[in-house]
C-alpha cells in the first residue's frame, strides 16, 4: 500500500494530495437597501438590524415601540456584498464550493455577477459549486427578498385552500403568513416577543477548494446491544469524490481510553458517496455512561477518525463520544386506563424537571458563548435536568448542545413548526426534507437530545379546531398534517437516527394518537402522552385545578421583570404549587390519573425585556420564580398540601437509592420571630425515585396542639434532615390567604455585606416575620444563594455570586430589600 501511494504521488503531483484549502468569508461585508439609498458596513455572521444599530442608524430595536417603528427594515429587500481575493492558486484545484452554514432566509446568490443558486430555508446548509465561476479576485452578492413579502406571496400562490392562521392576533402586532416560510417562526411576532423578521447571513460562510475528494460530514451514533451486552459505534461519513477514477485507502477509528482501534479499507467511486463504519467497543473495558444532571456523571470519550486515501490525501476529524440509551415507555398502568409516558435513561426511569427554551435574542448574532453558558448553567443551578427546545424558534447552535452534553441537561428537541397549519406542496416538502435530514445528521451524536418532536401544538390546533375549519375540510388538513410530520419528517428522522424516540407533536397522546391515525380526537387526554396547561382564571394556589397528567411539558404564569414585585410573587408561588403537585404525583394514581413523570414549565429565558412567563430575565438575571425552582426541583423535597381539611406532607426523591430521613414540622406565628411549636418524626424511609407519604394530620388538630394558632395567625414550615444535617430546602404551607394574615407587621430588614473570596456575604436582620423577602442589587450581574424566601427568624445569611468583578461598596450602593408587607 505504501509503495502504491508513493507512485500515485509521483504521478499526480503534490497538489493532488494536499489537504483542502478553506477561506472564511466571515467579517465585514457591505449592506445596501433595495433602492440603494442606504449603504453601510455589516458583520457576518449578522443581520441588517444589528448592522444598522452598530452604525447608529437606528436606536435599540427593543426600546419602547421600535418594533413597530422599524417595520420598514423587514419590508425592504436588502443586499449583502463583498469583494475577496483567493490566497492560493485556484487553478490547481479540481473543485471549489461556496458554503453557507445558515442564510436568513430568501436570497439569490451571485458570484462575479453569475447566479449560482438560491436560498429559501433558514435551517439548511447550502453548498454551491463555483468551480467554473470563481477567480483570483471575486465579488459575491446575496440579494435578499423581504421575508414578510415572500411569505405573503407564497400564501397567495397557494390557491387551492387556505392554510391558517393568516396572521397573529392583532394585539401581538406581528406579521402574517409565517407558516409559508422556513424561518424562525417567532420572528414574525409571538405573545412573549416582538416582530423582527430579520435578513442576513446568520452563520459561517466559506470557500472550500479540494482535489480527489472531500469529506462533507461525518456523524455517529453509539448503539447498545442488549443481548451481547456491548456497545458499538455506527459512523456515517459523506464524501464528494471529484476524481474521475475510484479513490482507495483506509480509515482508522480510535478511542484510546476505551482501548478501541479499528482499521478498514475503503473504496470511493466518483460522485457523492457515503461510507458506513461499524466499530465494536472493546468488551474488556468498562464503558461509563452519560447521565442527566443529578443522576451521575457526564462521561465522554475522545475519538479520532483518520482517512488515508490515494494521492497522499489525509483527512482527520475528532469528536467526543458519549454512551447512553434512551427509551420512551408507553405501557399500561395498574389501576388506570391509558398508558404511561416517561423516559428511561440507561434503563433508569427519570422524572424530567425543567423548562422550555426559546431563542435568547431576536438577533441570533447577539447570542454569545458567554450568554449560552450563563443561561444553561442557571438551569443546572436550579436543579433542572431538562430543557425543551421549543418549535417556534431555531435549532440551536452547536455550542448549545455541547454545553447541554457537558452539563447533563436533557433536551426535548422540537422541529421548527409551531401553532399553525402548514402547506404540504412538493416544493415546501422538499425544503423541509433537506432541513430535517441536515439537522438530524448535525445533532444526533449529542446524548443530551433524548427525543425528537415533530411540532409544537399543531395536533391540538388541528383537532381542537383553533382556526375554525369547516368539518367538511378537516380530512384535507389531516392529510396534510400526516404527510408533513409522519410521511416526511418522521420517516427521515427514524432512517437517520435509531437511538431515540420520535413523537409527532407536543402535546400528543403518543401511542394513542398513532392508533387514531396520528391525530387524536382529544390531544389533551390526561391518560396518555404529554399535556400543556394554562389557566389564568382559577386560583393557582389551589392544586386541584391542575391536570393530573402523565407528563406536563408546558405550564406557567406571566410576571414583570425586576422593576415590579407583586407579579413576581404571584408567578413564583403559582408555578411552585403546580410543580410540587406534579412531583408528588409521580407515584400516585387517583381515579385513574397520575403517574406524572415530567414537569417542564413555560419558560426558562426571555427574548427581550418585557413581562413574560420566563424565570430568567433577558440577559440572565434570576426572577423570583427561578429561585423558587431551585427549591421545588431539589432532588429531595418535602411537599405539603391540604385536602378536605387534612394536611399532608409527601417526600419526593429523585435519588437512585433509598434514604432515611427525619421530618421536622414547625408552626410559626406571623407576630413572632420564634417558632411556637416544633415536632420531629421518627426516622422515615424514602424510596428511590418515588413520592412517599411522610405526614398526615387534620389541620384543626395540628393547630390545637400549638397554643393560640389559628389559620390566620400561623404558617407551617417543614424540612428533611438526617444526623442533624439538612437534606432538603425548608418548605412552607400557608394556612390562609396572606391578605387575611393576623399579626403580620411591616418588616424592617437590614443587611451587613462582607466579602469572602469571590463571593459576598449578606447577613440579614429583620424586625418581624417577612414573607417573600426579595434582595436586589440593581444592574450588578450575579445571583444570590436564595431569594424570595419566607424569613421566620431574626437573622439569615445569604450569599451573592457575582458574574463580573464588583466590590462591597458597589453592592452597598445598589442594594435594596423588600418583602410582601412593603407593597400592601
Amino acid at each position: 500500500m505504501r509503495l502504491r501511494l508513493l507512485l500515485l504521488l509521483a504521478v499526480c503531483g503534490a497538489a493532488a494530495g494536499a489537504a483542502a484549502r478553506t477561506l472564511s468569508l466571515r467579517g465585514r461585508w457591505r449592506i445596501r437597501s433595495g433602492n440603494g439609498s442606504l449603504e453601510l458596513p455589516g458583520d457576518v455572521p449578522g443581520c441588517v438590524h444589528t448592522a444598522l444599530l452598530q452604525q447608529n442608524l437606528i436606536q435599540d430595536p427593543y426600546y419602547r415601540f421600535n418594533d413597530l417603528s422599524y417595520r420598514w427594515i423587514s419590508l425592504d429587500n436588502w443586499t449583502y456584498s463583498k469583494e475577496f481575493k483567493i490566497p492560493f492558486d485556484i487553478s490547481k484545484w479540481q473543485k471549489v464550493n461556496l458554503i453557507f452554514e445558515g442564510v436568513d432566509t430568501v436570497t439569490k446568490v451571485l458570484l462575479n455577477d453569475v447566479t449560482i443558486g438560491e436560498t429559501d430555508n433558514m435551517f439548511k446548509r447550502y453548498s454551491f459549486d463555483v468551480t467554473n465561476v470563481v477567480r483570483d479576485v471575486n465579488s459575491i452578492e446575496l440579494r435578499f427578498q423581504s421575508p414578510v413579502l415572500y411569505a405573503a406571496q407564497q400564501s397567495k400562490a397557494h390557491t387551492r385552500y387556505e392554510v391558517p392562521p393568516d396572521c397573529p392576533p392583532l394585539v401581538q402586532k406581528g406579521e402574517c403568513h409565517v407558516n409559508f416560510i422556513r424561518k424562525e417562526q417567532c420572528s414574525f411576532g409571538w405573545d412573549w416577543g416582538p416582530s423582527f423578521p430579520t435578513q442576513g447571513i446568520w452563520k459561517d460562510v466559506r470557500v472550500e477548494a479540494y482535489n480527489l475528494c472531500q469529506l462533507n460530514y461525518f456523524t455517529f451514533s453509539p448503539i447498545y446491544d442488549a443481548r451481547a451486552q456491548e456497545w458499538n459505534l455506527e459512523i456515517e461519513s459523506s464524501f464528494d469524490v471529484v476524481s474521475s477514477k475510484p479513490v482507495y485507502g483506509h480509515v482508522m477509528v480510535a478511542l484510546p481510553k476505551l482501548q478501541t482501534q479499528q482499521t478498514q479499507g475503503i473504496e470511493l467511486q466518483p460522485g457523492e458517496r457515503v461510507v458506513e463504519l461499524f466499530v465494536k467497543i472493546n468488551k474488556n473495558i468498562s464503558v461509563e455512561t452519560w447521565w442527566p444532571h443529578g443522576h451521575g456523571n457526564q462521561t465522554g470519550y475522545n475519538m479520532t477518525i483518520l482517512f488515508e486515501l490515494d494521492g497522499g490525501l489525509s483527512i482527520e476529524k475528532s469528536a467526543k463520544v458519549y454512551f447512553r440509551t434512551v427509551e420512551l415507555i408507553e405501557e399500561p398502568i395498574k389501576g388506570s386506563p391509558g398508558l404511561s409516558f416517561y423516559f428511561k435513561i440507561n434503563g433508569l426511569p427519570i422524572f424530567l424537571k425543567g423548562s422550555n427554551w426559546i431563542p435568547a435574542d431576536s438577533f441570533q448574532d447577539r447570542v454569545t458563548s458567554d450568554l449560552l453558558r450563563l443561561l444553561l448553567q442557571s438551569a443546572v443551578d436550579a436543579n433542572m435536568n431538562t430543557l425543551r427546545v421549543w418549535g417556534g424558534g431555531v435549532y440551536e447552535q452547536d455550542e448549545f448542545y455541547e454545553l447541554c452534553d457537558e452539563l447533563g441537561i436533557m433536551v426535548w428537541q422540537d422541529f421548527m413548526f409551531a401553532c399553525a397549519l402548514y402547506p404540504a406542496g412538493q416544493g415546501f416538502l422538499d425544503s423541509v426534507r433537506a432541513e430535517v435530514a441536515y439537522q438530524a445528521r448535525r445533532l444526533k451524536s449529542h446524548p443530551s437530545i433524548i427525543t425528537w418532536s415533530g411540532n409544537n401544538e399543531n395536533e391540538a390546533a388541528l383537532m381542537m379546531n383553533w382556526y375554525g375549519i369547516h368539518i367538511s375540510d378537516l380530512p384535507t388538513y389531516i392529510n396534510d398534517y400526516v404527510t408533513l410530520y409522519v410521511k416526511n419528517i418522521r420517516e427521515i428522522v427514524l432512517t437517520a437516527d435509531k437511538t431515540r424516540p420520535f413523537i409527532t407533536s407536543s402535546p400528543t397522546n403518543g401511542a394513542e394518537s398513532v392508533a387514531e391515525g396520528w391525530v387524536s380526537h382529544n390531544p389533551y387526554d390526561k391518560h396518555f402522552g404529554d399535556v400543556h396547561f394554562y389557566d389564568y382564571i382559577s386560583d393557582c394556589w389551589n392544586w386541584k385545578i391542575f391536570p393530573k397528567a402523565r407528563f406536563v411539558s408546558e405550564y406557567g404564569y406571566q410576571s414583570w421583570p425586576s422593576f415590579s414585585t407583586l407579579e413576581k410573587v404571584m408567578q413564583a408561588q403559582c408555578v411552585k404549587t403546580q410543580t410540587e403537585f406534579y412531583r408528588r404525583s409521580r407515584s400516585q394514581v387517583v381515579h385513574g390519573e397520575g403517574h406524572t413523570m415530567g414537569a417542564l414549565y413555560w419558560q426558562l429565558n426571555d427574548i427581550w425585556q418585557a413581562p413574560s412567563w420566563a424565570s430568567l430575565e433577558y440577559g440572565g438575571k434570576w426572577k423570583m420564580l427561578h429561585y423558587f425552582a431551585r427549591h421545588f426541583f431539589a432532588p429531595l423535597l418535602p411537599v405539603g398540601f391540604e385536602n378536605q381539611d387534612v394536611f399532608f406532607i409527601y417526600g419526593v426523591s429523585d435519588l437512585r437509592s433509598e434514604c432515611n430521613v427525619t421530618l421536622t414540622v414547625r408552626l410559626h406565628a406571623w407576630s413572632s420571630l420564634e417558632p411556637l411549636c416544633s415536632r420531629r418524626t421518627r426516622r422515615l424511609v424514602m424510596k428511590a425515585g418515588k413520592a412517599t407519604l411522610l405526614y398526615k394530620e387534620p389541620v384543626p388538630r395540628l393547630l390545637k396542639t400549638c397554643g393560640t394558632c389559628t389559620r390566620q395567625r400561623c404558617v407551617v414550615s417543614f424540612h428533611l434532615s438526617a444526623a442533624g444535617q439538612l437534606l432538603s430546602p425548608t418548605n412552607y404551607h400557608f394556612l390562609s390567604s396572606l391578605k387575611e394574615a393576623v399579626g403580620l407587621h411591616k418588616a424592617h430588614i437590614t443587611a451587613v455585606i462582607s466579602q469572602r473570596g469571590d463571593t459576598f456575604v449578606f447577613d440579614l436582620e429583620t424586625s418581624a416575620v417577612a414573607p417573600f423577602v426579595w434582595l436586589d442589587v440593581g444592574n450588578i450581574p450575579g445571583r444570590f444563594s436564595d431569594n424570595g424566601f419566607l424569613m421566620t427568624g431574626k437573622t439569615r445569611t445569604v450569599l451573592f455570586y457575582p458574574w463580573k468583578p464588583t466590590s462591597k461598596s458597589e453592592l452597598e450602593r445598589s442594594f435594596q430589600v423588600t418583602s410582601l408587607t412593603d407593597i400592601y
